[in-house]
């Protein structure tokens, strides 16, 4: 029996140990996975911990609803908003009160943002910036809002936005009032100047003569000061376009030049220009700053400059693939003193700064042009020597036209081996003429007095003589006698305008011909290149034609008397018919009674209709078939801008006041050949 128990015994025995290993096994496995298991709701709960942290640092309030709108979830900010207990708003649709929000921005991932004022449960507005995403909860999708405040940010964003309004409309109540005072400043100053030209057109004795051009030149003195204070205050309004054109830059300069020469000439000195030979053809920018900066500049330096004169040069400076324009304005003036250089652009500035100044002015010119240069990505330099004279240097990065560049200026022609003497005590109108003679290929000499040009002479064999009349009537015709004696083939006298009304025939002083100064290179190769043949008669001007509107019938529309008696007396002395109106409404009469007319001239500023509405309205009644009469607006406001509105209103021209009494002749040719 015993023997048969052994056997079962053993194996249950075996059984019991087994089972109890297995059994063992079990427990350690359960237990590590039970140690895994609390490691990774450890680490869940940190990162939760984590989470919530960063979601409490980035954000002020939360909020959590279910897709009915119920609150499954607030965070203590929020409830404190509306003065509630987190506990208590469980379930509840309670939301904060917005007054007023912001866009709201949907993204790819379905996040929504938007800022939001609401009001709080002290009766404060606040604004916050609020993020709203879906979050799965189940089997469900709840939304999760959470929000900063941005108050601070939002005011000082909506207080920023206000200033600037402010500012805006301050800087446009300014440009009116400017535009305003400019209106009403220039009309009595067109009355002024324009009767002083009247005036002067008149038989006066010397006495009468010089009290009237006393009264002109501080006429324009004004017109100047008005001018350049209008600039100043567009500049510093940020109500400056610039455009972006080709124009021709060295025929500007040769234009700008020749307007400010009387300027020059009545003082006595002299103003001449200077193109490089590889100068661009044109170049792109806007030329009406361009011819700003560069009245500017050589107007001052003809304003300071007493004795010698002025010099203008043009260079381009090619780089990789582009290039910029030099600009240089020298002059032999009293020089500017070097303490003096660095503040010279600023506003109210002049280069002489003592109370004993002899020069007026408001010292705004160069702070302009320096805003001008600016505007236009420039820089400019100054340099100066008392004693010695000044040099302002622009250079602008104004890109040469492609397509335009070596083509659009004709070639210089050639003057090899011709030999020039130039006798002429000229500091830069002769060194200008030497340099262009030089490169067409002439072989130039410059002496600078009656016995200089004389020994020169008699010393070596010149193709051609230019002698400058500012050495005086008795040297001049000595060196073209002396000229004729040695067998030059072409002598020239170098006249301003108003030598030219003195000095009397160039043949009789025993010149071929003359060049008004500042000489255009081009007129003196011609000159040159020109038979020697008698050319008396080609050299002598032509005299003007005083009455060049004879027949035609001008219409008026100027509610100013003085004006209108201006513009009447200076349009008959020209031979034509003036009806006058007094406003628009009046002008538009007189086309239905007194017309038809070859041309009108009208006012921008009338009572009862304005000059554009007239204008307006002559196009829209011509556009039934009648005549187009050409229409040419008057204005004191004469900016760009003023000229666009004229001319979209319909009108052809644009006249600037005070009214320049020497544009009215050309305007009338024209008018009169068209006619005809």
């Amino acid at each position: 029996m015993i023997d048969t128990l052994a056997p079962v015994l053993a194996l249950l025995t075996a059984a019991l140990l087994a089972f109890g290993l297995w059994r063992l096994l079990g427990t350690r496995r359960a237990e590590r996975e039970a140690e895994r298991l609390q490691d990774r709701i450890w680490r869940i709960s940190e990162s939760e911990d984590r989470y919530r942290a960063l979601v409490a640092a980035t954000t002020e309030i939360i909020v959590q609803r279910d897709a009915r709108g119920r609150i499954t979830y607030a965070n203590e900010d929020f409830a404190r908003l509306l003065g509630r207990e987190p506990i208590a708003l469980i379930g509840s649709q309670d939301d904060l009160e917005i007054l007023d929000r912001n866009a709201v921005e949907v993204g790819p991932d379905g996040v929504r943002r938007m800022e939001a004022q609401v009001r709080t449960s002290d009766g404060r507005a606040r604004w916050f910036a609020f993020v709203e995403m879906p979050v799965a909860h189940g089997d469900a999708t709840h939304w999760l809002r959470a929000g900063r405040d941005v108050t601070a940010r939002v005011e000082a964003i909506r207080s920023r936005d206000a200033a600037l309004e402010r500012a805006e409309a301050a800087s446009v109540a300014k440009s009116r009032f400017l535009a305003t005072v400019s209106h009403e400043m220039r009309t009595p100053l067109n009355g002024i100047l324009g009767m002083a030209d009247l005036v002067l057109g008149t038989e006066l004795n010397p006495e009468q003569r010089t009290y009237v051009e006393a009264v002109r030149t501080s006429g324009q003195a004004l017109l100047g000061l008005i001018d350049g204070v209008l600039d100043f205050s567009r500049i510093e309004a940020g109500r400056l376009d610039l455009a972006a054109e080709p124009f021709d830059l060295p025929a500007l300069s040769e234009g700008v030049v020749e307007l400010l020469a009387p300027r020059a000439q009545d003082k006595g000195i002299e103003i001449a220009l200077d193109v490089a030979e590889d100068f661009p053809a044109a170049v792109l920018g806007d030329a009406d700053r361009v011819r700003q900066i560069l009245i500017n500049l050589a107007g001052n330096a003809i304003k300071f400059t007493e004795r010698g004169g002025v010099g203008v040069s043009l260079h381009f400076a090619r780089s990789g693939t582009g290039g910029e324009v030099v600009l240089a304005v020298a002059d032999t003036g009293p020089g500017i003193p070097e303490e003096r250089l660095p503040i010279l652009f600023e506003e109210f500035e002049q280069g002489d700064g003592s109370a004993s100044r002899s020069h007026e002015g408001t010292g705004l010119g160069l702070a302009i042009t320096r805003r001008l240069v600016t505007r236009m990505g420039g820089r400019i330099e100054a340099e100066s020597r008392v004693g010695r004279g000044s040099t302002f240097r622009v250079l602008l990065p104004l890109a040469a036209v492609a397509g335009v560049e070596g083509g659009g200026r004709a070639p210089l022609p050639s003057l090899s081996p011709r030999r020039c003497l130039i006798v002429a005590d000229s500091p830069f109108q002769a060194p200008y003429l030497a340099r262009s003679l030089s490169r067409a290929g002439a072989a130039t000499v410059i002496v600078d007095s009656l016995g200089s040009g004389l020994d020169a002479l008699s010393g070596a064999a010149f193709d051609a003589v230019l002698a400058d009349r500012a050495l005086g009537d008795a040297a001049v015709r000595q060196i073209a006698d002396a000229a004729r004696a040695c067998g030059v083939r072409t002598s020239l006298v170098l006249l301003s305008p108003f030598d030219r009304r003195g000095f009397g025939a160039p043949g009789a002083a025993g010149f071929d011909g003359y060049l008004i100064k500042p000489v255009r290179p081009r007129s003196l190769f011609e000159r040159l290149l020109a038979s020697t043949s008698p050319v008396e008669a080609a050299s002598a001007p032509p005299a003007a034609a005083t009455r060049v509107g004879p027949g035609l019938r001008i219409l008026l529309a100027e509610d100013n008397p003085i004006n209108a008696l201006l513009a009447t007396r200076a349009l008959e002395r020209l031979g034509a018919t003036v009806i006058h109106a007094v406003d628009g409404l009046e002008a538009l009469a007189r086309l239905e009674t007194d017309g038809p007319f070859d041309l009108a001239l009208i006012d921008v500023r009338m009572p009862r209709l304005d000059g554009h509405e007239t204008a307006r309205r002559i196009r829209a009644a011509e556009a039934g078939g009648a005549p187009r009469l050409h229409l040419v607006a008057l204005t004191a406001n004469a900016g760009r801008d003023d000229e666009v509105a004229a001319r979209t209103a319909g009108f052809d021209g644009f006249l600037a006041k005070p009214l320049n009494l020497k544009l009215l002749p050309a305007l009338l040719e024209r008018r009169s050949a068209r006619a005809a």
